[in-house]
């Protein structure tokens, strides 16, 4: 069968019923079980012989393989399981409850979902895709993999949040990778509005803490008036630094600003997390408080030079207080993916009328796990439907997801049948020159 007829096999509502299936299976990340289950034995139940992955029992990575007869391309589709909020979190939304996040439904000619477009949907599509190529009894040359991964959404351990409960991408797409799902080429279906994504930056993650050198103040005896910086409660402390921290996070992604080829990088940097005191004991100030830093970095850079920069910050601010770095993972600039790249674009032009779209700021400055594959040497990039409104609306259009799962059907095609030059090497598009680059820039050179 041609790719024209292999294409025309795809049921659209199988397409759907598959997304809305996976969609419907709430799993935060920390509780991906169930929804790596049904991939299983979907894979299993629709021919494939797949096989679980796992750091931990119950937060395994599946893939399956429709095997090459020999000397094509090697490629990995890949989407992770876990979904951005688990209902718990009262401390992260204002309705961590809301369906939006833990359910899936068709409205109109849209589906809707926060696990659906992030990341369940472009999953189904390229499940389904894998499935028409078997179905059709097409041959390959390469070998097609097709992969679900458990946490892609970050749950770091960091204070008393430990691991194994709280791990995320060491057990997802980088544990599977090192223990057998390998490709030549990596394509990770996660939305970008069907543009091609090849940079991603790095991520550090601080802790900064404030201390007071004053006595614990019974609230009846806080003297006043005092400014933000010597105030003897930790938190008004906090608060100066935290006002500075804003001035900095924009002088710093402003200096750090990346333009390369597969995409911009706007590295950002925001305190999402803030402790001190305790509710049940509001009766003196604390001495202490701790703000947690994310903080986006660009490829190659160090992330030490970050955390030197926000203890010169302190210092400015004149607050006596910590930095620690507890989180530190590379970004990518992917290099040697253009047989990908090019059957990308070969098969987006046989779906669609206009050529892959640019892809916004916050897309490309995203951590995601094409920096997973990278950081081992097998060039990745990422491309899938998005909503425009993605943000706020977490849908996209059901004609979208359908044709997501042409255009894989259309790219498996195309590269695994592409001739594979012998002794092609892993790791030779690794690179650390984009943070060098940037500072050079920064410097005036």
């Amino acid at each position: 069968m041609t790719a024209d007829e292999i294409v025309a096999t795809i049921d659209p509502q199988e397409v759907v019923d598959l997304a809305l299936a996976l969609g419907n299976i709430d799993s935060p990340t920390g509780s991906e079980g169930a929804a790596g289950q049904y991939v299983f034995d979907w894979l299993a139940g629709n021919g494939f012989a797949p096989r679980k992955y796992a750091l931990v029992e119950d937060r395994f990575n599946v893939a399956a393989w429709l095997h090459g007869s020999g000397g094509g391309y090697n490629l990995v589709f890949n989407s992770h399981l876990d979904t951005t909020l688990r209902p718990d979190a009262i401390w992260s939304a204002r309705d961590p409850g809301d369906p939006l996040y833990h359910s899936a439904w068709v409205e109109g000619d849209e589906i809707f979902g926060d696990g659906v477009v992030n990341d369940k949907g472009p999953m189904a599509a390229f499940l389904i895709a894998a499935k028409a190529i078997r179905d059709a009894g097409a041959t390959l040359k390469g070998d097609l993999v097709v992969s679900a991964v458990a946490g892609e959404i970050s749950r770091e351990p960091v204070d008393e949040f430990a691991a194994p409960d709280y791990l995320s991408k060491d057990l997802g797409a980088r544990f599977m990778a090192t223990h057998g799902v390998v490709g030549d080429f990596v394509l990770v279906a996660e939305g970008t509005g069907f543009g091609i994504v090849g940079v991603e930056p790095g991520k550090a993650h601080f802790k900064v803490t404030v201390v007071t050198d004053t006595p614990r103040y019974y609230t009846p005896y806080l003297p006043r008036p005092t400014g933000l910086a010597d105030a003897p409660n930790a938190i008004v402390r906090a608060s100066a630094v935290i006002a500075a921290f804003e001035e900095w996070a924009y002088d710093y992604q402003v200096r750090n600003t990346y333009e390369g080829p597969l995409g911009r990088i706007v590295p950002k940097a925001s305190v999402n997390a803030i402790r001190s005191g305790y509710p049940f004991n509001l009766t003196s100030a604390p001495q202490v408080a701790a703000f947690y830093v994310d903080t986006r970095i660009l490829p190659g850079a160090n992330p030490l030079d970050a955390r030197d920069e926000l203890r010169a910050l302190l210092a400015k601010v004149g607050v006596e207080g910590t930095v620690e770095l507890f989180l530190y993972r590379p970004g990518f600039e992917v290099k040697g993916a253009q047989p990908l790249v090019e059957a990308i674009r070969r098969s987006h032009a046989r779906t669609f009328p206009d050529p892959p779209t640019i892809v916004a700021d916050p897309v490309t400055s995203m951590w995601r796990d094409t920096n997973a594959f990278n950081e081992l040497g097998i060039p990745a990039v990422s491309y899938a439907p998005r909503s425009a409104s993605h943000a706020a609306r977490k849908s996209f259009k059901v004609a979208d997801l359908v044709d997501a799962a042409r255009v894989y059907v259309r790219i498996a095609l195309d590269l695994c049948n592409q001739e594979r030059p012998a002794g092609t090497p892993l790791g030779a598009h690794l690179n650390r020159d984009i943070a060098a680059s940037v500072a050079k820039r920064n410097r005036g050179g």
